[in-house]
């Protein structure tokens, strides 16, 4: 009874459990469950560069490897692709249409297959239809409409971040693209970067299947140190402090050295880019003094924040002297000693009866007048 039972039993396990090597034999090895897969984004919009397929874990001793199984088109048969011992199965190149994965034991006999994958290239989100960007010292904000996730959240898996060079003459992105990083935001900091060298950036959205959208518009914008809450005295104060340089020395290789920017100075030092004056009703003032600075105020209204001061006007500066006020922008036009203007921007946050405090930012690409947001 026993022995009859027993092989009950087996008949059962046997019609769970085919073997699908060559089909002469019944197996006894677990199906594979789980089968998923990823692409492998390429920072291109169009073909991946490799898949990973993976499945769950069965845990039987009788399993010595798992067998991935593929085929370009619904017409062909299936044929071996590789073997693992893991879980998972990387697979360079365009990936195959469908793959389905079995087990196999130290012999070689292989369970019937696990449910058939289908890679879908329509899975891909839309592209981040538009860029914007704000210099920073040493680095580049970026921020992106949202509209992967919002369209698909359950389909959403992260933005990719790319960078490259900007030819500012040119005024085009160069073909040297490379990947910044990921985020889930629309958003991200490009760090580590060199001031006044121009760069580009562009935004591509990833599926949860590793899809990856169109590219977004391309952004050019170009670091610049900056500083907050410097305080600049009245001359007619203290001389000292009452003055303030931007950039103190320009090398012939225009490198920017520690200790060359947003220097204090004797509001009587010919060194100065500008210094602070105040009047008989005690009113600051901002005052271009070295040779070649030039002033102009920042539009029509005050500016909540530095960042505001995105380009420096092409027209309207002066060497006369601006009434400094709360909130209100102000854009200086430098001469760079070789030719080329620079441009420095400072937005006044304090004004008292002796000094008054600001934050500065300064474009030390020569020529270049934008000094925070790229439009």
């Amino acid at each position: 009874m026993r022995a009859a039972a027993l092989l009950a039993l087996l008949a059962i396990t046997a019609c769970d459990n085919m073997y699908y090597d060559d089909g002469d034999s019944v197996g006894y090895l677990p199906v594979p469950t789980g089968v998923s897969y990823v692409v492998e984004p390429v920072g291109t919009g169009t073909a991946p560069a490799g898949i990973l397929i993976t499945w769950n874990d069965t845990y039987d001793p009788e399993v010595y490897e798992w067998r991935v199984y593929s085929r370009a088109s619904t017409g062909d048969p299936f044929e071996f692709r590789g073997a693992t011992n893991s879980t998972s199965y990387h697979d360079r190149g365009a990936p195959y249409l469908q793959y389905f994965v079995v087990s196999a034991d130290y012999e070689g006999y292989e369970s019937a297959p696990s449910a058939i994958v289908t890679v879908d290239e329509y899975l891909a989100l839309p592209k981040p239809s538009w860029l914007t960007s704000t210099s920073l010292d040493g680095a580049v904000a970026l921020q992106w409409n949202d509209n992967a996730y919002e369209d698909e959240p359950a389909a959403f898996s992260h933005y990719r971040v790319y960078g490259a060079h900007y030819d500012l003459d040119a005024g085009s992105c160069e073909n040297d693209w490379a990947l910044e990083g990921t985020t889930v935001a629309p958003e991200f900091i490009v760090a580590a970067l060199s001031n006044g060298v121009p760069r580009c950036f562009a935004v591509t959205a990833i599926s949860i299947e590793g899809y990856e959208s169109l590219w977004s518009p391309a952004k050019d914008d170009t670091p610049r140190p900056d500083a907050r809450n410097v305080v600049i005295y009245a001359r007619q104060y203290q001389d000292a402090g009452s003055g303030f340089r931007f950039w103190q020395d320009i090398d012939d290789d225009l490198r920017v050295d520690a200790g060359e920017l947003g220097l204090p100075k004797s509001g009587t030092s010919v060194a100065a880019d500008f210094s602070v004056e105040r009047d008989g009703s005690n009113l600051l003032w901002l005052k271009p003094r070295r040779a070649g600075t030039t002033l102009a105020i920042y539009g029509a209204v005050p500016v909540e924040d530095l960042t505001d001061i995105d380009w420096a006007p092409l027209t309207g500066y002066s060497a006369a002297s601006a009434e400094a006020k709360p909130g209100w922008g102000y854009v200086f036009e430098t001469d760079g000693g070789d030719g080329y203007a620079r441009y420095g921007a400072v937005r006044v946050t304090h004004v008292g009866k002796d000094y008054l405090i600001v934050d500065w930012a300064f474009q030390t690409d020569r020529g270049n007048p934008e000094l925070v947001r790229a439009k």
